[in-house]
């Protein structure tokens, strides 16, 4: 199981992005699981990713963006970033 990078964890942006992909994420009725699937992420770390616990990759923040059917500017102006 990945651990939270300790430097990063708890983040106001990464938990605003983690909040915004979570609510992106429930609108289209996708489960995290799913999700995660979707995107060729592992579960457990897209979770810590949706709590704000991950520096999320650019690569990953496609990848989720283009699972969600979205831009990843979409998440990013979602999160107030």
């Amino acid at each position: 199981m990945a651990k939270p990078s300790p430097s990063f964890a708890k983040d106001p942006i990464l938990i605003a992005l983690g909040d915004a992909i979570r609510r992106t994420r429930a609108t289209r009725n996708i489960s995290q699981e799913a999700l995660a699937d979707l995107a060729g992420i592992d579960r457990s770390y897209m979770g810590g990713i949706e709590r704000g616990e991950h520096n999320v990759a650019v690569i990953n923040l496609s990848k989720i963006a283009e699972a969600l059917e979205v831009r990843p500017s979409a998440l990013l102006a979602t999160a107030g970033i």
